[in-house]
C-alpha cells in the first residue's frame, strides 16, 4: 500500500526526481507547481503529508502554509522546503504551524528520513501509551490531543512530540539539544531556534497565561523544564 503524498514545488525537474525517488520507497507522489493548483489538491485529496516549498510563481509560501492550516486539510503535516536559508522564514513557517522543514538543496536521503520520521509522529505507537496527567492538563498519547479542561488544543504533530518528550521528563531540566535529541535524533544548529518556537506555540495552546508561564518554565542559560506539580500550587 502506497503512501500518499502532495508535494507543492514549481520545480518540475526536482518534482519528476523526487516522484521516482519517493516512488520506490512506496510513497505515491503528486506534483503541483502553482499554489493555486497545490491548494485545490490538497483541499479536494486525502495526504498523509505535504511538501511545500516557500518560492512558488503565484502564491507565498508562507500564506499557503496558513491557508492550508485553516481548510479541510489542516490536520495534514506539513514539510517546508526552502531555498532562501533565511533562518526567519523557517521560524515563521514553523509559527504558522509547519512540522518540520529542509532547506534546498537537500540530499534525497535526508528528505526521505524527514519524511518518515515526520509520519511516524503522526500515527504514534501500537500498543497503547495511555494519558499522562497533569493537573487539568491531559496529554492523549494514543490519540495524540492535548486538553486542557476536557477542552482540546491545537497543536502540530511536532509540537504534541516535544510536550510528551518534556513530559516524560518532568520536573528535570532538559537543554534545547536533548530536546531536539529525543523528538528528532539530529544535533542542534548553532542558529536554530526552532525549538523556542515550538516551545512558545505549546505555551499558547497550554497555559492560563502564555506570558508567565507556570508548565513549560525556561531556565536562561540552561534549557527548559516541565513543571512536575502544577494546578495543584496554583493560586
Amino acid at each position: 500500500m502506497t503512501t500518499p503524498i502532495l508535494l507543492i514545488d514549481d520545480d518540475e525537474r526536482l518534482a519528476e526526481m523526487l516522484t521516482a525517488y519517493l516512488g520506490e520507497a512506496g510513497y505515491a507522489v503528486t506534483a503541483a507547481h502553482t499554489g493555486k493548483a497545490g491548494m485545490a489538491l490538497a483541499e479536494n485529496g486525502r495526504w498523509a503529508l505535504i511538501l511545500l516549498d516557500l518560492m512558488l510563481p503565484d502564491a507565498d509560501g508562507l500564506d499557503l502554509c496558513r491557508a492550508l492550516r485553516g481548510g479541510s486539510a489542516g490536520a495534514v503535516p506539513i514539510l517546508m522546503l526552502t531555498a532562501r536559508g533565511d533562518a526567519m522564514d523557517r521560524v515563521l513557517g514553523l509559527e504558522i504551524g509547519a512540522d518540520d522543514y529542509l532547506a534546498k538543496p537537500f540530499e534525497p536521503r535526508e528528505l526521505r528520513a524527514r519524511i518518515k520520521a515526520v509520519l511516524r509522529r503522526g500515527r504514534g505507537t501500537e500498543g497503547g501509551l495511555g494519558v499522562l496527567r497533569f493537573g487539568r492538563l491531559e496529554i492523549d498519547r494514543d490519540a495524540r490531543q492535548l486538553r486542557v479542561d476536557g477542552d482540546v488544543r491545537e497543536v502540530t504533530g511536532y509540537q504534541f512530540d516535544l510536550l510528551v518528550a518534556m513530559a516524560q521528563h518532568s520536573g528535570r531540566v532538559l537543554s534545547r539539544e536533548q530536546l531536539l535529541d529525543l523528538v528528532k535524533g539530529e544535533p542542534l544548529d548553532a542558529f536554530d531556534r526552532s525549538i523556542d518556537v515550538h516551545v512558545s506555540r505549546l505555551r499558547a495552546a497550554i497555559e492560563d497565561n502564555p506570558k508567565a508561564p507556570r508548565r513549560i518554565i525556561t531556565l536562561r542559560g540552561a534549557g527548559y523544564v516541565f513543571a512536575r506539580k502544577q494546578d495543584e500550587e496554583m493560586p
